[in-house]
C-alpha cells in the first residue's frame, strides 16, 4: 500500500497541521509495517503557481532547462497521486482558504483526461477509490457553511470532482484564541485521528 503525505504549512515545527499529519501517519505506520510513504514538503520545496510564462523569443538555454525540470516536478507530483492508495494532507487555514502552496499543488493534479474528464452529462473524476485524510487547523472557529469557511469544503469538492468520496477532515480549531483553547484544539484533533482501515478493493 502507498501513502502519499502532503505537508503545506509555512510555520515548521510550530504547525499544529503538520504535527496532525504527521500523527495520522505515524498510526499508519504503525499498523501497516510495509506500507510506502511519500513524503512532500510544499513549503520547503514550492510548486510554481501557474502562469503564461516567457515569451518564446525570449527564452535562453537555462529558461529551457529550468521549464523542462519543472515539467519532470509536475509530472512526479501527478504520478505520486496517482499512484496513491492513501492521501494525508496537513491544511492550515491561511486568510480562509488553503495556503498558495498547497493550490498550486492542486493545480498539478487536477488534470483533463488523468484524474476527470468531461462529458456530455458534466465531469466525470477518473482518480477514485482512495482514501483522503485533511489535518486541517485554523484559528478561528469556521464550520463548513459558514461564511468565510474555504478549506473544508473547497478540499471536498475537488476531491469529489475527481472522484474521491472517502474524505475525512481531522479539525483542530480555535488555535488563535488563546494557548489553552490551542491545547484542547490539538488534543481534540489528535483524539478524533480515525484508525488506520483497510480499503475497499
Amino acid at each position: 500500500m502507498k501513502l502519499l503525505h502532503i505537508d503545506s504549512s509555512i510555520l515548521g515545527e510550530k504547525s499544529a497541521s503538520r504535527t496532525l499529519s504527521g500523527e495520522i501517519v505515524a498510526r499508519w505506520r504503525a499498523e501497516i509495517p510495509d506500507l510506502e510513504v511519500t513524503y512532500v514538503d510544499l513549503a520547503a520545496a514550492p510548486l510554481r503557481h501557474l502562469g503564461a510564462g516567457s515569451p518564446a523569443g525570449a527564452q535562453t538555454l537555462e529558461n529551457h532547462a529550468e521549464a523542462a525540470c519543472e515539467g519532470a516536478r509536475d509530472a512526479r507530483v501527478l504520478e505520486d497521486f496517482l499512484a496513491a492508495n492513501v492521501v494525508v494532507i496537513g491544511a492550515p487555514m491561511y486568510n480562509f482558504t488553503v495556503p498558495s502552496q498547497l493550490k498550486a499543488w492542486i493545480n498539478r493534479i487536477l488534470v483533463a483526461g488523468k484524474t476527470f474528464r468531461y462529458t456530455a452529462s458534466g465531469p466525470v473524476g477518473l482518480a477514485g477509490g482512495k482514501r483522503v485524510i485533511v489535518a486541517l487547523s485554523q484559528g478561528g472557529l469556521l464550520k463548513p457553511g459558514d461564511a468565510g469557511e474555504h478549506v473544508e469544503s473547497y478540499l471536498r469538492h475537488v476531491f469529489r470532482f475527481v472522484g474521491i468520496t472517502d474524505v475525512t477532515f481531522v479539525r483542530a480549531e480555535g488555535l488563535a484564541i488563546s494557548p489553552e483553547s490551542r491545547q484542547r484544539g490539538i488534543d481534540a484533533a489528535l483524539a478524533s485521528i480515525p484508525a488506520p482501515r483497510a480499503l475497499a478493493a
